[in-house]
């Protein structure tokens, strides 16, 4: 009988990298934007998301993400783009190595409340993200998907 141990996802100096999700939701121009409470990218702006959890299908952690941190709820993910997020200490040892999913998401209801890992949420017009101090991945994202994000609408 061969018996598995699972242990707790090392995020700060992983031994491998850890997987994540972001949702893009996008009302009538304006993007969901939440300041994050926690490393990495603490006090920065990004999207809602988080970690993938063992036996969890992709889909299912944004999903849930939003929940625990937006209170919305949300449905029919669909992959927007994959971000790499890996940084270095000063001694050129990896720090943090996330691959990151981000899906748009379609709202389906809820109540709006900052929770979890999320210190404040804010709707922000997406011709006005790039002000905030956002974390340097999602800039990237946005920057990248910009032309693409301008023509979605998760409360349609």
């Amino acid at each position: 009988m061969h018996e598995r141990v699972y242990g707790v996802v090392r995020r700060f100096y992983p031994s491998q990298p850890v997987v994540g999700v972001g949702a893009i939701i996008v009302c009538d121009g304006k993007i969901l934007l939440e300041k994050r409470k926690g490393e990495p990218g603490k006090g920065k702006w990004s999207v809602p998301g988080g970690l993938v959890e063992l036996g969890e299908r992709v889909e299912e952690a944004v999903v849930r993400e939003v929940k625990e941190e937006t209170g919305l709820d949300v449905a029919d993910p669909e992959l927007i783009d994959v971000v790499d997020n890996i940084v270095r200490d000063d001694n050129g040892e990896i720090k943090w190595h996330f691959v990151i999913i981000d899906y748009f998401v379609r709202f389906r209801g809820g109540e709006l409340r900052a929770a979890d890992d999320a210190e404040e949420l804010r709707w922000v017009p997406l011709a006005e993200a790039e002000k905030y101090n956002l974390t340097k991945t999602f800039r990237a994202f946005l920057q990248r998907n910009r032309a693409r994000l301008e023509k979605l609408n998760s409360c349609s």
